[in-house]
């Protein structure tokens, strides 16, 4: 007979293997239902079978490749060294000798953090592979010669998205971290991705977009833009919020905040941690910002010049009944700093400065150095965008992110593939990860004037470039202050590109180098003391940010109390706080308003 034990251990193995039947019978059937669907969403979808403009371009690198063989067949032969290197690492590892590995991933890549990715010699073998073919072929492709730079930088980018989509770590028999987690939950875990699967699916009516935060943990107005105010103006374009103050006495001067309306304006008011508002409140400024409206088809005929005239001009005289204060300071962020520097310049046209110091946040007005999201804003994507707008009447809030994820793959699409759909985990709750995912419209005439003018021609640096309002816009017609700040990692606006504001204003100016990237190197309170800012010499005047760097002061935490010294001395005298419920306009209802709780409406009819 046999023992107790091993008649346990039997069992246990017995019922092991029925759960793990019958999660396979479960994955089978969400396999086929995930299949209906997609069908479903697709089967009268338009299909483009070069969605992004790409074919063109790597057609030419091919040609360029072919026309020197020696130099491929070249890399050909060092990448087939490196496999052998490799090899030989892992022959003289089995002997139990220690060495060094091949190659290593890059300062800051997470998708091998896992120990397993090192200290098994199969998976090492995997990972040591991947990054030296994936390096192979991204520098492979970067040496061909003779390309124009548009292609050159295309086949690039998509080259990159190309070799981080193949990854190891986004597959199922590749990553070491799901099938441990398979074998733990025996499959409970691909059953559970599965189903995140679908439901992202149909929430994306064909289009996956995979779910960043778990759905209703936060809730603006609840637990993220909470600081208090009241919306006390508004218009069919935006809501002003002016906030309650929190000290007896406030600068003379209010503070206009003018966020960009490609996401909403609670960037700067996630929770009172990190809230960029509420911090200025307390430093004695009276904070008002715009609260963008989150476009529709009423707005299809809404224009760049509407967002001037209807949010920033529109702003300053609803600042001025309220408080009696014609002259403010103001701050453009990113796009609406786009729309402020050239709003600065139509009131200098006129003769009005209302506006007597301003700040940007990652913001460009010269675009020839913008980035990689030049890569989108060729003619033939233009047009595509347009057909899209001209089909719903706007352009849907998730094209837009869509292409912003793509700026940062590995962080914002496969970390959440991996996580969601292969360890079937829900995302954690991000409050920067909610307000990224909750998107805003782009009205047709307004989305086209900014891709064809400022990316595609680049007439905002041209004086007289533009005109708005009946006037030519020429930035050197500037004279008032102005504080840029950049970020060192800024894949949307690059720091290269942002310093070029302080040689096309003619007033004195103030750059300022922040360390991480677009959003975490604007939202970084003081009390959190990371990260670090650089501090150049303001009073000398450079030809490049690269020249500006090689004299800058690197201090350790926030950049906010260096600004707050720059602006206090260009807000006037201390005078009685100012309380919105109390202005002469009469408060519409308390901040965050409710324009800013619009959830991006999609184009697509309820029949589809």
């Amino acid at each position: 007979m046999p023992e107790k034990n091993e008649t346990l251990q039997t069992g246990e193995l017995l019922e092991t293997s029925k759960e793990f039947s019958e999660n396979l019978m479960r994955i089978s059937q969400k396999s086929q239902d995930l299949m209906t669907e997609f069908y479903n969403s697709q089967k009268n979808a338009e299909f483009d079978p070069d969605p992004f403009n790409i074919g063109g371009a790597f057609l030419d690198l091919s040609r360029k490749m072919t026309e020197d063989p020696t130099k491929l067949m070249q890399a050909q032969t060092e990448l087939w060294q490196g496999y052998m290197n490799i090899w030989q690492n892992m022959a003289t590892a089995a002997t139990g000798d220690t060495v060094e590995p091949v190659i290593e991933p890059e300062k800051g890549d997470k998708r091998f953090r896992s120990e397993e990715w090192s200290k098994n010699q199969l998976f090492d073998y995997i990972k040591q592979t991947y990054l030296l073919t994936s390096k192979w072929i991204n520098d492979t492709v970067a040496d061909v010669d003779g390309m124009d730079d548009q292609s050159r930088q295309k086949v690039d980018f998509y080259t990159k998205q190309f070799t981080d989509a193949l990854s190891p770590s986004n597959f199922f028999w590749s990553n070491p971290d799901v099938l441990k987690k398979t074998v733990e939950s025996k499959g409970e875990n691909l059953v559970k991705g599965l189903e995140n699967l679908l439901e992202d699916l149909k929430k994306g009516k064909g289009q996956l977009n995979p779910r960043m935060v778990p759905d209703g943990v936060f809730e603006v107005g609840k637990n993220i833009a909470v600081t208090p105010g009241k919306v006390v103006y508004q218009n069919e374009m935006m809501q002003l919020l002016q906030y309650s103050p929190t000290t007896e006495k406030v600068y003379k001067k209010p503070l206009l905040i003018t966020p960009p309306w490609i996401n909403k304006f609670y960037i700067l008011d996630l929770k009172k941690e990190n809230s960029f508002i509420k911090w200025c409140v307390d430093k004695g400024y009276t904070v008002f910002i715009i609260s963008w409206v989150n476009p529709d088809e009423r707005h299809i005929d809404r224009n760049f010049e509407d967002y001037m005239s209807d949010g920033i001009l529109a702003a300053l005289d609803a600042i001025e009944e309220t408080t009696g204060e014609k002259e403010v300071s103001a701050i453009g962020y990113c796009i609406g700093g786009t729309l402020m520097s050239a709003t600065l310049a139509y009131l200098a046209a006129i003769g009005e400065e209302r506006i007597t110091a301003c700040t940007f946040f990652a913001a460009q007005m010269d675009f020839e150095d913008a980035g990689e999201l030049l890569l989108f804003t060729d003619e033939e994507q233009i047009l595509m965008i347009e057909r899209k707008m001209e089909a719903a009447g706007f352009l849907e809030g998730r094209n837009m992110a869509t292409t912003f994820n793509m700026l940062r793959s590995n962080d914002l699409i496969w970390s959440f593939v991996i996580n969601n759909y292969l360890m079937g985990k829900d995302p954690f709750p991000f409050d920067l990860l909610f307000w990224n995912c909750d998107t805003t419209n782009m009205p047709p005439k307004m989305h086209s004037f900014y891709l064809r003018n400022m990316y595609q021609r680049n007439l905002l640096k041209e004086p007289g470039g533009l005109t708005l309002g009946g006037q030519k816009i020429d930035l050197s017609k500037v004279k008032i202050p102005i504080f840029v700040q950049a970020s060192k990692e800024d894949h949307i606006s690059p720091f290269e590109s942002v310093f070029k504001a302080t040689k096309l204003m003619s007033g004195p100016s103030e750059f300022m180098l922040a360390g991480s990237g677009h959003i975490a190197g604007v939202i970084n309170h003081p009390d959190a003391n990371k990260y670090q800012h650089w501090i150049g010499n303001n009073k000398k005047k450079y030809d490049t940010a690269k020249d500006w760097m090689k004299d800058a002061k690197e201090v350790p935490g926030s950049w906010w109390p260096h600004w707050d010294k720059w602006l206090s001395k260009k807000s006037g005298p201390k005078v009685e706080a100012r309380d919105p419920a109390k202005g002469k306009l009469k408060p519409i209802e308390d901040a965050p308003g409710s324009y800013v709780k619009v959830i991006a409406k999609s184009g697509q009819s309820e029949a589809d």
